[in-house]
């Protein structure tokens, strides 16, 4: 399963915008390790630097000075659409009749093929093989017709499904929109007189904003001489946030919509005690998403945690790895088994989730070289057995685990003693002060939107 992006942008007249948007795209840096860049608007003009790598490899000191900005907007990218090609990173610049547009989209849609033809035969000369530019050059036939930007970006809006949290950056303003979906995050933060566009909260933090809210799904905000406005007319009361941004994609210390996901993940690891009170002697989790759940079962179930891993920081996510021999070699040198937890004891060890299961083989194997005399596998969400169409991407279902074998099945080939899923139904109960509701198509195959 491959993460989406994360998108940052900021509105202050008197500040280093570019240097606020590196802070925030660094606190973002787990929902995408591929590319990522920044542009800023100086006096109406605009500039741009992005490519291939982390945060802290793409931009220096020099380039963040020279970029600046008094309004600046950034992306880091996971491909979900695309590939892997340079002119695909984000932030998409282009220049026409109007000025200049710079967008960074997080998600994906659905009808991108749809409006690609649509907009080829109009003439369109498309550069890059994302979605992304599709909003970009909608965005932009819309301002021609429109007597704002962001009256623009409304009715880019209504014509774009799947999803989307867009920043669009204009030569004086700054606009922020949701899908009316609410698949993928987005916040609004305030410091001084700056305002901040986010794809989750901890990014506000390490810039040192206050939190005001979350951009409510379908909505439209923008900043214009400092002042916040907002457009609900796409709003439709309905939501259905990916349900593993909060047992996966998010950082713990975020608040999406109103709920922790550090808690939502604690519920996750209780709902698991209660339905799973296995006889051990420890639990673990699998770094990093995983360890929270894991605390949750031991505060459940009295059962003592412990570090049963320890990654090495040096690399990625294995979900970020395209290729799967690549991926199943990786574990080995991210995480290595903690011997003096785990030898001799009964564990239970959570991960996040299973999806294509093969990276799990080796994780339950590493814990028996160690020694462990019992391994427990549970999951912090329910089996996984259908793809993604919404920026999670995941092919096929004939990649997926779940879809493929049966429980006993898959515990005989990871070679645990035991396996569980966090049952659907307690899904309710994992973040029961969301003010959204949620997505779980790949667990249950219903689809908010066809």
């Amino acid at each position: 399963m491959n993460e989406e992006c994360g998108v940052f942008g900021i509105y202050d007249r008197g500040g280093n915008c570019a240097r606020s948007v590196y802070y925030g795209l660094y606190a973002l840096q787990h929902r995408g390790q591929e590319d990522c860049g920044i542009a800023a608007i100086n006096n109406l003009e605009l500039s741009c630097h992005k490519g291939p790598g982390l945060v802290g490899d793409v931009f220096s000191e020099r380039i963040l000075t020279e970029l600046a900005g008094t309004t600046a907007i950034g992306h880091v990218r996971y491909a979900t659409t695309g590939g892997l090609h340079r002119d695909n990173t984000q932030p998409l610049t282009l220049t026409y009749i109007k000025g200049s547009l710079a967008v960074a989209h997080n998600g994906r849609l659905i009808n991108s093929a749809e409006l690609k033809r649509e907009y080829e035969y109009k003439g369109a000369v498309f550069h890059t093989t994302t979605d992304s530019e599709i909003i970009a050059y909608i965005v932009a036939q819309a301002r021609l017709h429109s007597g704002s930007a962001e009256e623009a970006v409304n009715q880019a809006v209504k014509r774009l499904k799947g999803a989307f949290s867009l920043i669009v950056m204009s030569s004086r303003k700054l606009i922020a929109a949701r899908d009316p979906w609410g698949f993928r995050p987005l916040c609004i933060g305030r410091k001084g007189d700056a305002v901040i566009f986010a794809s989750e909260s901890c990014a506000l933090d390490s810039v040192e904003a206050t939190f005001v809210r979350d951009v409510e799904p379908g909505e439209v905000v923008w900043v214009f001489d400092g002042k916040l406005h907002s457009n609900k007319e796409n709003c439709t009361g309905k939501a259905s946030l990916c349900i593993f941004e909060h047992l996966y994609f998010a950082r713990p210390d975020s608040i999406i919509d109103g709920q922790s996901v550090y808690g939502a993940r604690l519920n996750a690891g209780r709902a698991l005690a209660r339905e799973y009170p296995i006889d051990a002697d420890v639990v673990v989790g699998v770094p990093d998403s995983g360890l929270v759940a894991a605390k949750g079962y031991s505060l459940a179930s009295g059962i003592p945690y412990n570090d049963g891993f320890i990654k090495n920081r040096y690399i990625g996510r294995t979900f970020i790895t395209p290729a799967q021999a690549t991926r199943e070699e990786e574990v080995k040198i991210k995480l290595n088994p903690l011997r003096a937890t785990v030898s001799g004891k009964r564990v239970i060890v959570i991960d996040d989730s299973i999806v294509r299961g093969t990276t799990l083989v080796q994780k339950t194997g590493l814990l028996r070289e160690a020694g462990a005399r019992e391994v427990h596998v549970l999951s912090a969400s329910p089996k996984y057995i259908s793809p993604c169409y919404y920026g999670t991407d995941i092919p096929t279902k004939e990649v997926l685990f779940a879809y493929n074998y049966s429980t006993e099945e898959m515990r005989k080939i990871i070679g645990a003693d035991s396996l569980g899923f966090l049952p659907l139904k307690d899904l309710a109960i994992v973040a029961p002060d969301s003010k959204c509701g949620f997505c779980d198509a790949c667990f249950t195959e219903n689809y908010p939107v066809e």
